[in-house]
């Protein structure tokens, strides 16, 4: 396993953000004692950002335009959000060279639509380095295990039959969306309280949808903010459950790799993140 990772993550902070720099904190330092690889990334080109996302949008971010409370901007963002996708677009290419590798980065993705930033996320990284690896695969199939729905994904793919996209998430929850399959985007909203045994069952459901779909790439829109002890969401998944999940996502020995989205609960983040890598085959 690689891991993707670079320490300009933590230069920028919101103060009283959940999407801190102390969540890759955690995670960096525990990986760093457990003797993790780290490979630096390279940020991606504006062209790169273009294949999904509109000018408008690009031009917003770059310019420091404000967006939203949960989504605020700086003339430096744009700088991040390049290298974040940057890493993304990284470990995919690991991942068709036959290693698994993980986008430890901030901001997260997934909530990014073509046209607009939000939920913490300015481009959208998974679909960023999905769309790059579209012009080698036939078929590639994204699985989002955040807490949360991730609209931007859908929003990008939608009706792309070379890309399936399964969600689990909470329902009701933000951003609302995601409350039924749609096309090629395979939804399953779930109930707050949602513990271990009711994910995995219907997890095992959606690794059978992958299966069958056959792809030469997986992506994972990693969340670990379905972890029971996270502010922000109402899910009662072990530290465990993540080692389960990904050795799932192992069994179909597919070339893959991960994205860090979610997961705010900064004390066992890192713990979290660890069993994720662990279960990998």
């Amino acid at each position: 396993m690689k891991i993707i990772f670079s320490k300009r993550c933590f230069d920028y902070e919101f103060p009283g953000h959940p999407e801190s720099p102390q969540r890759l904190k955690s995670i960096y330092n525990l990986l760093k004692e457990k003797e993790w690889e780290f490979i630096e990334p390279e940020p991606a080109k504006e062209e790169d950002i273009l294949r999904i996302h509109s000018s408008d949008l690009v031009e917003k971010v770059k310019n420091g335009e404000f967006l939203d409370p949960d989504t605020p901007n700086s003339k430096k963002m744009f700088e991040y959000a390049l290298l974040s996708c940057g890493a993304a677009i990284k470990a995919q290419e690991l991942a068709l060279n036959n290693k698994t590798a993980f986008s430890l980065v901030r901001p997260p993705g997934h909530h990014a639509t073509r046209y607009s930033a939000g939920g913490f996320c300015y481009f959208n990284n998974i679909a960023v380095a999905i769309s790059k690896a579209l012009d080698t695969v036939k078929k590639a199939a994204i699985i989002d295990i955040d807490c949360h729905h991730g609209n931007g994904t859908q929003d990008i793919f939608l009706g792309d039959e070379r890309v399936l996209y399964i969600s689990l998430h909470q329902s009701p929850l933000y951003p609302g969306t995601g409350l039924k399959s749609i096309k090629n985007c395979l939804n399953f909203p779930l109930p707050a309280g949602t513990d271990e045994e009711e994910y995995l069952n219907i997890f095992k459901k959606a690794i059978e949808e992958a299966k069958n779909f056959q792809p030469e790439l997986i992506a994972v829109s990693a969340g670990f903010d379905t972890y029971k002890n996270d502010p922000l969401t109402n899910f009662n998944l072990e530290k465990k459950t993540f080692a389960k999940i990904s050795s799932l996502i192992s069994s179909l020995k597919k070339p893959a790799f991960s994205v860090l989205e979610g997961g705010y609960r900064v004390l066992e983040l890192a713990e979290c993140v660890e069993q994720y890598l662990i279960g990998w085959d």
